[in-house]
C-alpha cells in the first residue's frame, strides 16, 4: 500500500506577504501623476503665499474704498426725530471723518454708534457699497405722551423709553397726552426705560388712544396712587381728564388680565359713543365724574361742590 503523500508546510512569512501587498495596493493611487501635482501645488502655495500677500497692494487708502463719516445714509427719519441725528451719532460715538470701507469691524462699529443714540429703537442692518458708500436701516423710536414730574414733563415712547426732552418745544409738548400722579423718576439718562411698571402702562394706554386722543377733548391720563392700589378690585384704574375737568373713569392698562375688564375696544366704542350724544365730556353741566367700566353701562355724576344725582345711560 502507498504511503499517503505529505502535506506541504506553508510558506514562511506568507501573512506578512499578503499584508504587504495590500499596503502598496492602498498607496498606489497617491503615485498617480495628477495626486503628486496637486500636492505640489499646496505646498508650494503654503510656501510662496505669505510672501505674496505681503506684495498685495493696499486698497483701504484708495479714495473709492473711503467714505466721509457725514456722507452715511440713513433711513428717512419722521418729523419728530431732530434733523441733525447723524451728526450727533457722528460726535458723540468719535467715529473718524474719513470711513474705510475695507475695515472688517467698521459694519459693526457703526451699528454701535447708532445704537446708543435715544431716538433709534433698533438698528436694522449696516450696508457697504462700492463705490464708497454705507446706507443704515433704522427703527426710530415715537414719542407717545409727557411724564409731568417735579421739574417739567419728560417724553416717552410706547415702551416707556426715556426721550431727550430738549428735542421738544413748549408747543410740540402740548399735543402729547400728559400722565400725571407717577410718583418715580427716571432710573437712567435718555434711551434708557423709566423703570416704573405704571409708567410702562400709562404709555401703551397713551397708544390706545393716540388716534381719538383730540376728538375726544382729553388733556391728561392720571395714573393710580401706588402700585398696591392697583391690585384692589376697584382701585388702581387710570382716569382721563377732559379739557373741563371731567374725570372718566378708564379701569386698568390695555392688556390687563383684571377680572371684569372691558377689552380696549369696547372702552373706545363707549367713550366716542359718549361725545357723538353729548357733545363733550363735559356738557351739560360738567365737570363730571364718569364711569365707562360697567358691563351694560356708563354712569355719570357731577363734580360741583353742590354734588347731584348720578345718572345711568345705556349707550
Amino acid at each position: 500500500m502507498a504511503a499517503a503523500k505529505k502535506k506541504k508546510d506553508p510558506k514562511p512569512n506568507s501573512g506578512l506577504g499578503s499584508a504587504r501587498a495590500r499596503l502598496f495596493a492602498g498607496l498606489r493611487p497617491l503615485y498617480r501623476p495628477v495626486t503628486l501635482a496637486t500636492a505640489a501645488v499646496v505646498v508650494l502655495a503654503g510656501i510662496l503665499l505669505p510672501h505674496f500677500v505681503g506684495r498685495v497692494p493696499d486698497l483701504s487708502g484708495r479714495p473709492e474704498y473711503q467714505l466721509s463719516s457725514a456722507d452715511i445714509e440713513i433711513s428717512q427719519p419722521p418729523h419728530w426725530v431732530p434733523r441733525d441725528l447723524l451728526n450727533r451719532v457722528i460726535e458723540n460715538a468719535d467715529l473718524p471723518e474719513k470711513l474705510r470701507l475695507l475695515d472688517d469691524s467698521l459694519a459693526q462699529e457703526i451699528a454701535s454708534a447708532f445704537e446708543s443714540n435715544p431716538w433709534v429703537e433698533e438698528v436694522v442692518s449696516v450696508r457697504k457699497a462700492y463705490p464708497a458708500r454705507i446706507a443704515v436701516d433704522l427703527k426710530y423710536r415715537e414719542p407717545v405722551a409727557m411724564v409731568e414730574v417735579h421739574k417739567g414733563q419728560q417724553p416717552i415712547d410706547r415702551q416707556g423709553v426715556l426721550l431727550p426732552a430738549q428735542d421738544f418745544s413748549v408747543s410740540e409738548s402740548r399735543t402729547y397726552p400728559v400722565i400725571t400722579g407717577v410718583a418715580s423718576t427716571p432710573q437712567g439718562p435718555a434711551g434708557s426705560t423709566w423703570g416704573d411698571k405704571v409708567v410702562e402702562d400709562a404709555a401703551q394706554l397713551a397708544v390706545a388712544l393716540g388716534p381719538v386722543w383730540k376728538k375726544l377733548g382729553l388733556v391728561a391720563i392720571a395714573c393710580p396712587a401706588s402700585t398696591a392700589d392697583r391690585a384692589k378690585i376697584d382701585e388702581g384704574v387710570f382716569v382721563l381728564v377732559s379739557k373741563g375737568g371731567s374725570r372718566i373713569l378708564w379701569g386698568h392698562a390695555p392688556g390687563s388680565d383684571h377680572p371684569g375688564e372691558l377689552e380696549t375696544r369696547q372702552k373706545l366704542g363707549r367713550l366716542e359713543d359718549y361725545v357723538k350724544r353729548f357733545g363733550s365730556f363735559d356738557h351739560p353741566q360738567g365737570p363730571y365724574r364718569i364711569d365707562i367700566r360697567h358691563w351694560r353701562d356708563i354712569s355719570r355724576t357731577p363734580l360741583s361742590a353742590h354734588g347731584g344725582t348720578t345718572e345711568i345711560f345705556r349707550l
